[in-house]
């Protein structure tokens, strides 16, 4: 099925190129911020005062606050590492890496697959790991302590911040506060870089390469982190093609939508999965976040069980997509999917190990 097919099931279909926009107006391997402007004031921006480009690679404290701080050429050596990392094996020098070093994982919020692929990560590396989870219950922020005297105590204990928190902006406020790197493990419905690094990474991994792709990107993504960072990342490539798929309740919000339309990235609003699922590249589901609707239950009862992939959506892709989902599932795929060898999403899981274990190395140790 081509694109054009597609666009007549659409509730509304955006071709991103605005007036006075061709495609030679991208700049390829820079990282635009998007707020478009560095601001001198702010030590957690990265991009270079004089050419816009992020060097991440170069910056004394590597926080990782957010997907567009990154530059292409900074993900091919996060990448190249990260391929790296999957050789490292015990009792070796490379295992003990980060040998005498101390990562803190200070989780506000519940996680299973982030937090412990960073102390599976550190650990690989010969690091050790001090560990706090439900800190706003059991640290002392219970007691009312701010994030940023939460930061600066922990910080005298550790030589990195893992840090995943309930607010969006929480990371870029730990990080204006540390003097050791901060390192974004997911800021409530704001969001989760290191997710879209471990995602990209994935994409490459699974399908052989980043630029002309095209990729479905369904469920919750309004509150969901992950597709919005993902969808800055995959902005940087040449030729991404972007379908969103999501409840009326749930749609992307306006701010990704905008920054596309400004990278002059193709997007478009679908109503039908089974449409684009013949037709992408990759397959991104993510859950309805149940824990983002506190105050408003109806509007869960109409964004969930909407779109499922099951064996049916599966016959309809083609032999070489993939279907990725940052995990937990709920209902979202049916299980029967799981032996499908396109089903790559515990794959995925993995890839997060070795992600992270590069990014641990590239923020202590420098790259090599």
């Amino acid at each position: 099925m081509k694109v054009m097919q597609i666009t007549k099931t659409m509730k509304t279909m955006k071709t991103m190129r605005p007036a006075g926009m061709g495609a030679s107006s991208r700049r390829a391997g820079t990282s635009v911020r998007a707020s478009g402007a560095r601001d001198p004031t702010d030590p957690t921006d990265p991009t270079d005062a004089s050419t816009g480009v992020a060097s991440w690679l170069d910056e004394p404290l590597k926080h990782v606050i957010e997907s567009q701080q990154f530059s292409k050429a900074a993900l091919a050596e996060i990448f190249r590492v990260s391929r790296e990392m999957e050789d490292i094996r015990p009792n070796t020098d490379e295992a003990r890496q980060l040998q005498g070093r101390i990562m803190s994982t200070l989780f506000y919020e519940p996680s299973t697959r982030t937090r412990l692929s960073f102390e599976s990560a550190m650990a690989r590396l010969g690091g050790t790991v001090l560990s706090t989870e439900s800190a706003g219950e059991y640290s002392s922020a219970a007691k009312g302590e701010t994030l940023e005297d939460t930061i600066r105590t922990v910080e005298a204990y550790a030589d990195v911040i893992v840090l995943r928190h309930f607010q969006a902006g929480s990371a870029k406020k730990a990080a204006a506060a540390a003097s050791v790197p901060i390192l974004n493990a997911g800021d409530g419905p704001g969001q989760h870089p290191t997710q879209a690094l471990l995602d990209v990474y994935t994409i490459q991994r699974e399908i052989g390469r980043l630029d002309n792709i095209r990729i479905g990107m369904v469920g919750d993504l309004a509150n969901g982190r992950t597709v919005r960072s993902l969808a800055y990342v995959l902005s940087m490539y040449e030729n991404v093609q972007m379908y969103f798929v999501a409840p009326d309740v749930v749609r992307m919000k306006g701010d990704i939508k905008t920054f596309l339309t400004e990278q002059d990235v193709e997007w478009h609003e679908v109503d039908d999965l089974r449409a684009v699922a013949s037709d992408v590249d990759v397959l991104y589901q993510t859950r309805i976040q149940k824990e983002r609707f506190q105050d408003r239950p109806e509007d869960y009862e109409k964004a969930k069980g909407k779109y499922i992939i099951d064996l049916d959506t599966m016959a309809l892709m083609k032999k070489d997509a993939v279907v990725l989902h940052p995990l937990p599932r709920v209902d979202e795929i049916d299980p029967a999917c799981d032996d499908d060898p396109r089903a790559a999403y515990f794959r995925q899981a993995r890839n997060g190990l070795y992600v992270r274990m590069a990014l641990l190395k590239l923020a202590l140790n420098g790259t090599v």
